[in-house]
């Protein structure tokens, strides 16, 4: 897989009926091993390892119904009080960040109501801070330690 810019970790990869596959902590169970997958796996560990993220706090792969139609969030970060702060969505790293990857995950803010927004394709990373009261948001310059939240 390719490298990213995210750092390394020991990532647990196997064969499953000839396909490859990854182990998900959060989950608790193999994944098929796609590029946005791998994205995924390595962005969850450097919240946990380097930003100080609790792993009982963060959930891969949340259902959302939007506008009746059922949606599922890459990951959902959530504050200690168990409400959701931090949406993050994942792109293969091929994949270009684009207007659209923003406004796929606004929309499903419309459901969470989140303080902020994340999207990474493993090579970039983007940290939207949102202001309700403002109704603004600012970009961050990296993204925020849990404790900073």
């Amino acid at each position: 897989m390719l490298d990213l810019n995210l750092p390394p970790f020991d990532i647990n990869v196997k064969k499953t009926a000839g396909k490859l596959t990854v182990f998900d902590r959060l989950r608790r169970k193999f994944i098929a091993l796609t590029p946005e997958e791998w994205v995924r796996q390595h962005f969850v560990n450097y919240l946990i390892v380097n930003k100080g993220y609790s792993a009982s706090l963060i959930a891969n792969e949340i259902q959302i119904n939007l506008h009746n139609q059922k949606r599922r969030c890459d990951t959902v970060i959530y504050d200690k009080g168990l409400s959701p702060i931090m949406i993050v969505e994942y792109k293969a790293p091929e994949v270009n960040i684009t207007q659209d990857v923003f406004d796929q995950i606004v929309r499903y803010n419309i459901v969470l109501r989140v303080k902020y927004l994340v999207v990474s394709n493993g090579l970039n990373h983007y940290c939207c801070k949102l202001n309700y009261e403002t109704q603004s948001f600012e970009y961050l310059s990296d993204i925020p330690s849990y404790n900073d939240l």
